[in-house]
């Protein structure tokens, strides 16, 4: 509960709450596609760095099939 409560006193600051809520528009949107259309649950390396690699191979696709579909 002490994370519910700070959460809630940084959200009644200034200008705060807007912000927060642009995340649904801009970041949680992709994160949704990956999961569901990419099928990614969970990461299939072991590691810090060898997760870095794949979730950069994971948004370079993910962007690449992106372009694809704007160019038809």
């Amino acid at each position: 509960m002490p994370l519910m409560r700070a959460m809630a006193a940084r959200l009644k600051r200034a200008g705060r709450r807007t912000r927060y809520r642009l995340r649904k528009q801009i970041f949680v949107p992709v994160f949704g596609q990956i999961k569901r259309a990419r099928g990614l649950r969970q990461f299939l390396m072991r590691g810090l760095d060898q997760v870095r690699g794949e979730w950069a191979m994971i948004c370079a696709a993910h962007n690449r099939l992106k372009l694809a579909q704007v160019g038809r």
